[in-house]
């Protein structure tokens, strides 16, 4: 088992965000708002069972997973699309991927210093974001 990723993350950085948004097919109202966003993510880890969710005052989407089981995820809020995700731990990193649509899709989290970073991908864009734990 990695790190523990439980508590509150606030956004303070978001790179591409715009560009991994349009590689996943998502309208243009619907980025321009969320390019406004502060989400907030919520991380609940017991072992390899983990909740997360991001949260925003437009949108919300949460999951649960075990590490190294597929699971059928539903996208809903976000770009509402249909995938079979399994998560591992790749050292300390969670590393997700999205069988799916979309071709090569998934995210991977790490914790470095006070932290979380999440590189989101889809098809040929990266989005980074960083977060900062506030509880």
């Amino acid at each position: 088992m990695g790190v523990d990723y439980s508590g509150t993350w606030d956004v303070v950085s978001n790179v591409n965000f715009e560009g991994y948004m349009v590689a996943l097919g998502i309208d243009f109202a619907t980025r321009k708002i969320a390019r406004l966003l502060k989400p907030q993510k919520v991380i609940k880890q017991d072992g390899d069972c983990f909740t997360i969710g991001t949260f925003t005052s437009f949108r919300n989407y949460e999951f649960s997973f075990k590490i190294g089981e597929e699971f059928k995820e539903v996208t809903k809020g976000m770009d509402n699309r249909t995938c079979k995700t399994t998560i591992n731990w790749e050292n300390d990193k969670l590393v997700g991927i999205q069988k799916g649509e979309k071709r090569n899709r998934g995210w991977t989290h790490w914790i470095q210093g006070d932290e979380l970073h999440l590189e989101l991908t889809c098809e040929d864009q990266v989005c980074k974001q960083i977060f900062k734990k506030t509880q």
